[in-house]
């Protein structure tokens, strides 16, 4: 069944609910070659993401998929036949009051933040009448179980990967291949006090490369340095070695996690690269004041762990348990343990890699339940 889409975004402080929504709509407009809509509330902060976005265009096209500007007053237009608002973004009034009249009525679905949380899987597809329209309003949970809606994955990207010339990438950014023996790093978090003990500890005890992300994660290392890290700049402090890495596209940013022996993402939408990138990885969730998020970091240091033997579990629940209550002390004290299990970390990547995509991505799952849901009677 051919279908077309809306979906709506609003852009939050670090660019996650963008990344996740533009990776979706590209997806959706290559790969099924249907009609894709992306509203976006902040479209300067959308061309910062991508280059090839004029923040000043209420309605531009790029790599198949339309944009508007999600603006006051509300433009009306058609809704189309699937309706995505992520992270509970709110469609306009106006714009429900149109898909409430259309026929058929398109499928409304809030696509929600990814965890690895049980509950979940009893909500999942789970559907809420609207309080005044006759429209129904439907769950959807990303997740890392057959029961949950899966993952963002473009087709080819591990064929990609496995094709990858790290040399050749690295060169492109003016880097030169470490030695063997010397790790990879790459670092992109959000604001951690935890980050200056953890360099200074790479800068007195290991020889270790890092690829500092543009934004929060040059700035924090700037502050630490207590000189300019300007983009484009590499820095040796005793053992450690610093580059300043430009604001990677999408496409060049997996390349930079496969290029990686270690990965420092953040947030959701770096999250997941990092899984279909094979590597160990560092992730820093987005924090939370009522401390919500270290539920969801057990969770998945739970689900992810489980096939991994007791001391390589335990360092990277020591370690990421460290990193986000921004334990620098502990950081630093657990960092050579965690190390010296990257064989078994990085077989344990390899190893949920292989696993999570064995299963539907989050891209063919909401088109077959979007299809689902458009041959039910109304």
């Amino acid at each position: 069944m051919r279908l077309s889409w809306d979906i709506f975004c609003t852009v939050i402080d670090n660019y996650g609910d963008i990344g996740v929504c533009w990776r979706l709509a590209r997806q959706l407009a290559q790969e099924r070659k249907e009609p894709v809509r992306l509203w976006v509330d902040d479209l300067a902060a959308f061309a910062c993401l991508n280059p090839a976005i004029n923040g000043s265009v209420t309605q531009q096209h790029c790599d198949g998929v339309e944009i508007r500007h999600w603006c006051s007053p509300w433009m009306a237009v058609a809704p189309h036949a699937v309706v995505i608002e992520a992270f509970a973004c709110n469609p306009p009034e106006a714009f429900l009051a149109a898909m409430a009249t259309s026929q058929p009525k398109p499928v409304w679905i809030n696509l929600d933040y990814l965890t690895a949380e049980d509950w979940i899987e009893g909500c999942h597809r789970l559907g809420s009448r609207h309080p005044r329209l006759p429209l129904t309003h439907y769950f959807f949970f990303p997740g890392f179980t057959p029961a949950t809606g899966g993952l963002l994955r473009e087709a080819g990207l591990l064929n990609q990967r496995t094709a990858f010339d790290k040399g050749e990438f690295l060169q492109g950014l003016g880097i030169s291949p470490p030695q063997p023996t010397q790790p990879l790093v790459s670092l992109f978090c959000y604001d951690n006090p935890a980050l200056p003990a953890l360099l200074q500890h790479w800068r007195l005890n290991q020889e270790l490369t890092l690829l500092v992300a543009d934004g929060k994660p040059r700035q924090q290392v700037e502050a630490w340095l207590e000189r300019p890290f300007t983009v484009g700049s590499s820095i040796r402090l005793g053992r450690l070695l610093l580059h300043a890495l430009p604001f990677l596209p999408q496409p060049d940013y997996d390349k930079l996690l496969w290029a990686c022996d270690w990965n420092f993402v953040r947030g959701e939408d770096s999250f997941v690269r990092a899984q279909w990138a094979g590597q160990p990885l560092v992730w820093h969730i987005y924090p939370q004041d009522d401390a919500a998020h270290m539920v969801k970091l057990e969770a998945f240091m739970h689900r992810y762990s489980e096939t991994l033997a007791a001391p390589a579990a335990d360092s990277l629940r020591a370690f990421w348990r460290a990193w986000n209550h921004g334990d620098g002390k502990t950081c630093s004290a657990a960092w050579p343990t965690l190390a010296a299990h990257g064989p078994a970390l990085r077989q344990q990547a390899l190893r949920w890699c292989a696993q999570q995509a064995e299963r539907a991505d989050l891209a063919q799952q909401l088109a077959a339940f979007a299809t689902e849901k458009s041959t039910q009677p109304q």
